[in-house]
């Protein structure tokens, strides 16, 4: 074989190179234009043959056509597609129906791009006129004929309607441009069917015109029921009454019915019989009833029955029975046929719960629970000329013997009452049938009654008030369910034992030890609280007025409580009351009392003693001075003060009235209110006479009081000084 030329491998190389460049290579065009056109266009008539034509410009850089998808939408839905080479494609109605109608529009898509074209709106007039077919046209009435009404051209949701003359009798939704369906055919006579549509989603396009009518005849059904009843329709009970049921001239398919108060007795095809012992309650009216398909004859008997006896009564007597009382039960009957039977020849049993209690119609028992129960009465007979008994049952009677009423207790709701406040009294009795009767009696108050009917209800008694706890043996009750028997009356033995009665505290009184409420520093103060009434516990509390918190609270079963302060002080004085309380929340506070604290005994002695301390050293001071004052006046004090500057040394001196002035100065301000300086010689020559006395020169210390003019002088000093409240005096002169 020979190998192939070595040119084809490279042939082939060069066509994959060149098909894989033409893949990747990347088209240029534009999409210039989508046009549509409607022939004929705007509205068209039902039937016409409708052109859709829609055509495309595309600018590209390629020899080859290009691919164009056309899509044809109607409101917005793809309704034909098609793929060409071709710039246009077209879109035939033929014919255009109603369904067509809508808004129209042309998408052209190319590679990747996509373009559309204007709308145009298509509106077809007029619908298909549907067809009418039937699978027959000859009935018996009630049958029932297959339908088909049908529009083939038509397409979308359809509604149909079918008319029976001018009777519309069905209507039927399809899917589809066709329906089948079965009419029924109910009276004799010839029938005229036509039918027509609508489109379910363009109501506007309105209705079709009516289908071609179809004539069908529907033949009358010859069924005549006829019913017969033997003996006769007059009969007595336990008669044997025979019902025959059957159809004249019968055709195919029939049913036959026995009906009584719309109850279906018995069945069959063509004919039945059905027998039947008769009770009274049989009488009434009987339907025989004749059905084929939907057709139904009837036949309508009635029947009388006369009673052989009438329904047993039973009564009791008395109709409510307490335990322990008599009752008598009896079983009657007020009527009979004469004809068949006597009144002897009806036969009584009595029954409680279904089970025999005695044969015959009386019965006589003391009332017990365990009689209580179910009873009955059944009666029988038999008719001469028949053979089985009548039985007929009485209604039943319960008997539930009621229970006499117990002797009431009287409480107080909620265990305690307090003087003083309401409260309430509650009557009950533990065993007796209702409804009671109770009645509060008080020697003080009007009877008071209440009637409990249901087993909830209770027996209460609103009280306003009593003030001694004596007053509650006053009250009593009493019940009563049976007027024939006597009331039981409470008495007074429980309550006293079960109530407690609570007194509220009176005002309490608060006394001090010592009485006379002043008390001195350190001594002990006691506080008692009294109270004359309360019941017990009680509950004290102190408090001081200058504090909103209690002093201290306790409680005891003493109708006095103390309160003890160990060594008071002066913060201990002011005002106090107590606050009592017990269980009936009443509070009641006391008067006030004062509590002056006075001094300790030391303090005041101490305030004695330098009281008259300060007395003695005033009475000196006063004699002191008293003293002093005619001296001061025959002498003259002079004091000599040698100025440092080389004046020659001047006398100074001190008359009396300076003396006096000096004495009543303010001892600060002394040395320049009382010393005067002699500048002259002149003038103390002058100053010489009898009545001054020259003081020789003493000795002295240098004292430096403050500076007197320009230069410092000095002060003569005597011994004689002494200080009264904290001033000193110093007087210094020559004798």
């Amino acid at each position: 074989m020979d190998s192939p030329p070595l040119y084809l491998p490279l042939l082939l190389l060069t066509c994959l190179l060149t098909l894989w460049q033409g893949a990747g290579a990347q088209s240029l065009f534009t999409i210039d234009s989508v046009t549509l056109k409607l022939d004929p266009s705007g509205e068209v008539t039902s039937g016409t043959l409708m052109n859709l034509n829609c055509e495309v410009s595309v600018s590209h850089d390629q020899s080859n056509p290009m691919t164009h998808s056309f899509n044809f939408l109607r409101d917005d839905v793809l309704v034909y597609s098609k793929n060409t080479t071709e710039s246009a494609a077209l879109h035939q109605l033929n014919p255009a129906r109603a369904a067509n109608s809508g808004t129209y529009k042309c998408q052209v898509i190319v590679q990747d791009k996509s373009k559309g074209s204007r709308t145009h709106r298509l509106t077809v007039t007029g619908l298909q006129t549907p067809v009418l077919q039937v699978t027959s046209q000859i009935l018996f009435e009630g049958d029932e004929v297959a339908a088909t009404c049908s529009a083939p051209d038509e397409s979308g949701s359809l509604l149909f309607h079918f008319y029976q003359d001018q009777e519309k009798i069905k209507q039927v939704r399809a899917i589809g441009n066709s329906v089948g369906t079965r009419l029924e055919l109910k009276h004799a006579g010839d029938k005229h069917l036509r039918c027509y549509f609508e489109i379910t989603m363009l109501p506007d396009a309105g209705r079709s015109n009516n289908s071609n009518t179809v004539k069908v005849m529907v033949k009358e059904l010859f069924i005549t029921p006829v019913m017969n009843i033997l003996p006769g329709k007059n009969v007595i009970e336990g008669d044997i009454v025979e019902f025959v049921c059957r159809v004249v001239n019968p055709p195919s398919n029939v049913t036959v019915f026995l009906n009584k108060d719309k109850r279906v007795l018995k069945t069959a095809s063509i004919s039945l019989s059905h027998s039947l012992r008769v009770l009274a309650e049989d009488s009434g009216e009987y339907v025989c009833k004749v059905e084929r398909g939907n057709v139904q004859k009837e036949a309508y008997e009635s029947i009388k029955v006369k009673e052989l006896f009438s329904k047993p009564v039973l009564v009791m007597k008395p109709r409510e029975v307490f335990e322990t009382e008599r009752f008598t039960l009896n079983c009657d009957t007020d009527r009979y046929s004469h004809e068949r039977i006597n009144i002897g020849d009806v036969k009584y049993s009595l029954y409680r719960n279904q089970v025999l209690l005695t044969s015959g119609g009386n019965y006589s028992a003391t009332a017990h629970p365990s009689l209580n129960g179910n009873y009955s009465c059944q009666a029988q007979a038999q008719g001469r000329g028949q053979t089985k008994k009548i039985f007929k049952n009485s209604t039943q009677i319960v008997l539930k013997a009621k229970v006499p009423v117990s002797v009431p207790l009287l409480s107080v709701v909620g265990g305690r009452l307090i003087l003083g406040k309401p409260f309430q009294l509650q009557c009950q009795s533990d065993n007796g049938s209702l409804p009671i009767t109770y009645t509060l009696l008080s020697p003080h108050r009007q009877a008071e009654f209440r009637v409990v009917r249901r087993p909830w209800d209770l027996a209460l008694f609103n009280i306003t008030s009593i003030h001694r706890s004596s007053d509650i043996h006053s009250f009593s009750c009493k019940a009563e369910n049976n007027p024939s028997q006597p009331y039981m009356e409470s008495s007074g033995d429980h309550l006293r034992r079960t109530a407690t009665i609570i007194e509220p505290v009176s005002r309490p009184v608060l006394t001090l030890t010592p009485k006379m409420g002043d008390v001195a520093e350190g001594e002990d103060l006691t506080l008692t609280c009294t109270v004359q009434r309360g019941t017990p516990p009680i509950t004290y509390t102190w408090y001081h007025t200058k504090s909103a918190l209690p002093l201290l609270s306790k409680t005891t079963n003493d109708m006095r409580l103390s309160h003890s302060f160990q060594g008071v002080s002066r913060e201990h004085g002011g005002g106090y009351y107590c606050v009592t309380n017990n269980p009936s929340n009443d509070s009641q506070r006391s008067a006030m009392v004062t509590v002056g604290v006075k001094l300790a005994g030391w303090k005041k002695g101490l305030i004695a003693a330098f009281c008259i301390l300060l007395t003695v050293s005033l009475i000196i001071i006063i004699l002191v001075k008293k003293c002093l004052l005619p001296f001061r006046r025959e002498r003259t004090v002079e004091l000599s003060v040698k100025p440092a500057s080389t004046k020659t040394d001047e006398t100074l001196r001190l008359t009396h009235g300076e003396v006096n002035e000096a004495a009543n100065v303010t001892p600060g301000v002394m040395g320049r209110s009382v010393w005067s300086d002699h500048v002259s010689g002149s003038e103390s020559d002058d100053q010489t006479s009898e009545e001054t006395t020259e003081v020789p020169e003493p000795q002295y210390t240098e004292v430096h009081p403050q500076e007197v003019g320009p230069t410092r002088g000095k002060r003569l000093t005597h011994p004689l000084s002494w200080e009264v409240l904290g001033f000193k005096y110093a007087w210094q002169h020559y004798y």
